[in-house]
């Protein structure tokens, strides 16, 4: 809810440049590095990878209710983010900024042009981190901080990585994180 309050803030004092810039223009050659690698949590494929080690390591896990909430969650929140990414189809920061010189970008990233809003990276890191924390047993919840910290790095890395704009990844953490809390 912090999260909701505080980004909502954010999105409504500032401007779509002013965001963006703040994180993308600030960078370093561990930044890059770190950065790369951190936005591979929010991928399907990491993510299907994860919950089925999940299936195969912890036993109590290996039940057709665990399944079916591991599988809707990494399938819900992903099919609604793409869908409202289709539904918009907005340009992602290159293309807005028209390739601007100012951005940073690394060299071996793919050129992103449209289908920015919201981010699906940060959708799927926010549901898997919700879902996650929801499945620690009690003595444990605490490492939920540490997971919504994960989740976080990942939507930030998003703009690090000229991907995607601040209401992109915003959303895309609601989504992720209320979609998964439903299931």
């Amino acid at each position: 809810m912090l999260w909701i309050l505080a980004g909502g803030i954010l999105f409504l004092a500032y401007d779509k440049q002013t965001l963006f810039a703040a994180v993308n223009t600030h960078y370093s050659d561990i930044g890059n590095v770190m950065m790369y690698y951190t936005t591979w949590i929010g991928e399907g494929t990491v993510i299907a990878i994860v919950l089925f080690l999940l299936l195969l390591i912890v036993p109590a896990f290996r039940n057709w209710w665990y399944f079916l909430t591991a599988l809707l969650c990494a399938s819900l929140p992903a099919l609604v983010s793409q869908w409202v990414k289709h539904l918009h189809n907005l340009p992602r920061p290159l293309n807005y900024f028209n390739k601007a010189e100012w951005i940073h970008i690394l060299p071996d990233w793919p050129v992103l042009m449209k289908n920015s809003f919201p981010s699906g990276h940060t959708t799927g890191a926010f549901s898997l981190m919700c879902f996650l924390s929801m499945m620690l047993p009690p003595k444990y919840r605490a490492w939920g901080i540490l997971f919504f910290f994960i989740a976080l790095l990942v939507a930030y890395s998003r703009l690090y990585l000229a991907a995607h704009f601040f209401e992109d990844v915003y959303v895309g953490s609601i989504i992720g994180g209320s979609v998964t809390l439903v299931i």
